[in-house]
């Protein structure tokens, strides 16, 4: 398998809250977007994807309920973090995973960051996000047009180091020669359409290539936000 990530502050802001991680030899890709202003999105997302990364190495076994655990241990250090200082009250962050397990890969996510299949040149969302408008303004009939101007949209109704119990969406996905997944926050995804984003995965030649195509289209939709691709790739037999 082929790995690839890259991040960018984008076009607006100074700091970058995006953080993500790669480490094929544990089998464990990892992003997070962190909210809190100032530095303590920041802190926030390197904190959470450090805590899963330091419980997924530690653990003897390898399953679904490891990335599961290793999220949870994210969120009581978040919160501990965000409760033992004054500016860093309110700090948090979104959370996505993929590990490895040998003849399948867990999935778990936490917020509105998202991983996508794409296969046979079409794109899927695996993930769902946690957010107003998927989990309630959806359930009141609200339509993509209005969603995507409604003040609420933007709201996450799950973060890391928000609340406990922490809710976390979890999925199986089993590897094949040819498939690619993407884990990206919602600076490409919030801004660059699916259409866009299929286009950038079936042009770019390589990973490397496609990362920096997709950054590149987000920033020329104004890049309103950080930006953060990771790829991974199933090499055909």
């Amino acid at each position: 398998m082929e790995a690839f990530g890259l991040t960018d502050p984008g076009c607006v802001r100074k700091n970058n809250e995006d953080y993500f991680l790669i480490d094929q030899k544990a089998g464990l890709y990892l992003l997070a977007d962190g909210m809190g202003g100032q530095q303590a999105g920041e802190l926030a997302s390197q904190l959470a994807v450090e805590t899963v990364a330091d419980f997924v190495r530690g653990s003897s076994a390898r399953s679904p309920q490891v990335l599961t655990a290793a999220f949870e241990e994210a969120n009581r250090k978040v919160l501990a973090k965000a409760s033992s200082e004054a500016g860093l009250n309110g700090m948090g962050t979104t959370l996505i995973g993929v590990l490895d397990l040998g003849d399948q890969m867990v999935v778990c996510s936490v917020g509105d960051s998202r991983v996508y299949l794409f296969e046979d040149g079409q794109l899927s969302a695996i993930t769902e996000d946690q957010t107003w408008a998927n989990e309630v303004g959806r359930r009141l009939g609200l339509d993509d047009e209005r969603l995507k101007t409604h003040p609420m949209r933007h709201v996450l109704t799950m973060a890391i180091g928000v609340e406990s119990p922490l809710r976390i969406h979890s999925y199986l996905v089993r590897p094949a020669p040819g498939i690619t997944l993407l884990l990206c926050s919602d600076g490409l995804h919030g801004v660059v359409d699916q259409k866009n984003i299929t286009d950038g995965l079936k042009k770019a030649a390589n990973l490397e290539a496609k990362c920096h195509y997709l950054i590149e289209a987000a920033r020329r939709a104004g890049g309103p936000d950080n930006i953060t691709t990771v790829l991974l790739l199933w090499n055909k037999a």
